[in-house]
């Protein structure tokens, strides 16, 4: 399907935050096509360069472990120019980590509410927040936690519930137009 649109001036680097399974990686896949950006994920140049799941390196190093790790890689790609970059759900939690979003792009949350996201999620087995416990319980207590920090990050707040993606893309090109 070939579309017309114009190209605006958009920032250079658009970092997506937002919980696991809001649709970050889908959204900022897309975006970064339809921008001509490329495209990164954390997790997965985590899994590249370690060339193990992160379930694995939550297993073997520990959630602290992990975070190195994570803040190490936005630190690098943060550093890059004319990227979208989706971070994993608990990038916001290390200061240093919502610093260099906000001070290198623009940060859009991608906000899911919790049913949205037990819908989503419910069947996950490799997500390993998730794994061995009540998934909506440990999915409501991850939003409280962190739905301020992501406020607090974003340029811009996109309550993305059950809508279809095109009409996340159209919210989001529309708010890049007048940033």
């Amino acid at each position: 399907m070939m579309g017309i649109f114009i190209v605006v001036d958009t920032p250079k680097n658009i970092f997506f935050i937002g919980l696991m399974g809001a649709g970050k990686t889908t959204v900022g896949k897309l975006i970064a096509k339809h921008l001509g950006k490329t495209f990164y994920d954390t997790d997965q140049v985590i899994e590249q360069r370690t060339g193990v799941k992160v379930a694995t390196i939550f297993e073997l190093e520990g959630e602290s472990g992990f975070r190195k790790r994570e803040t190490a890689t936005i630190e690098e790609l943060t550093q890059l120019d004319n990227i979208v970059l989706a971070t994993g759900g608990g990038a916001i939690l290390s200061p240093e980590n919502r610093h260099l979003l906000k001070q290198h792009g623009y940060v859009i949350y991608l906000r899911a509410n919790v049913h949205e996201l037990w819908l989503r999620m419910r069947n996950d087995k490799h997500r390993p927040l998730l794994q061995n416990v009540d998934v909506r319980a440990r999915l409501e207590q991850l939003y409280q936690a962190r739905n301020p920090l992501y406020t607090e990050t974003a340029s811009l707040i996109i309550d993305t519930g059950n809508q279809p993606v095109a009409n996340i893309l159209n919210q989001i090109e529309q708010a890049l137009k007048t940033s």
